[in-house]
């Protein structure tokens, strides 16, 4: 895993990163910009974990909230700080949904990024910088626990907070 730096990479405006997986994660495409971005090379990306983009900055819960959601067939938005093969990062607005086959079942999962507003990233940077320190006090069952406490104070759902973010 690279070494994360404060080096931040903006993605052009207008630009989409796409790249699909398969069931477990692997990266089985991935656009020119996701390439680019990442640092790596396609033949890299292609059949590593797509978690080799992970950002130390990120908490497990969005990820897990993540994954329940497109294991049951759900799209999710989510804002997503991406670490680059050079250890420097870039922060996405994904929507991640499932691929089908013929007989309507999920066989892989595929996920469009853009650009997120830089107020959207002012705002929830913050929420992630106290989930994570949740998380290492009381684990992801705790941060999950405070993400339900912090939606529920402020009177909005998960969805409804990352959507009016972007907008």
């Amino acid at each position: 895993m690279a070494t994360p730096t404060n080096n931040e990479k903006l993605m052009e405006p207008g630009a989409f990163i796409v790249s699909k997986t398969d069931l477990k994660g692997r990266i089985t495409y991935g656009n020119q910009t996701f390439i680019a971005m990442s640092g790596y090379s396609e033949e890299e990306l292609l059949g590593a974990p797509h978690n080799i983009l992970r950002h130390p900055d990120m908490p497990r819960c969005v990820f897990k909230l993540l994954w329940d959601r497109i294991q049951n067939g759900e799209e999710i938005f989510a804002f997503v700080k991406n670490l680059c093969k050079d250890g420097s990062f870039y922060w996405v607005f994904t929507n991640v949904t499932a691929s089908y086959d013929d007989n309507g079942s999920i066989i892989g999962y595929y996920s469009v990024r853009r650009r997120p507003r830089r107020e959207a990233v002012e705002t929830i940077a913050p929420i992630y910088a106290k989930l994570l320190e949740v998380e290492r006090s009381s684990g992801m069952e705790g941060s999950t626990r405070f993400l339900i406490n912090y939606l529920e104070e402020k009177g909005i759902g998960y969805d409804e907070l990352i959507i009016s973010l972007q907008q």
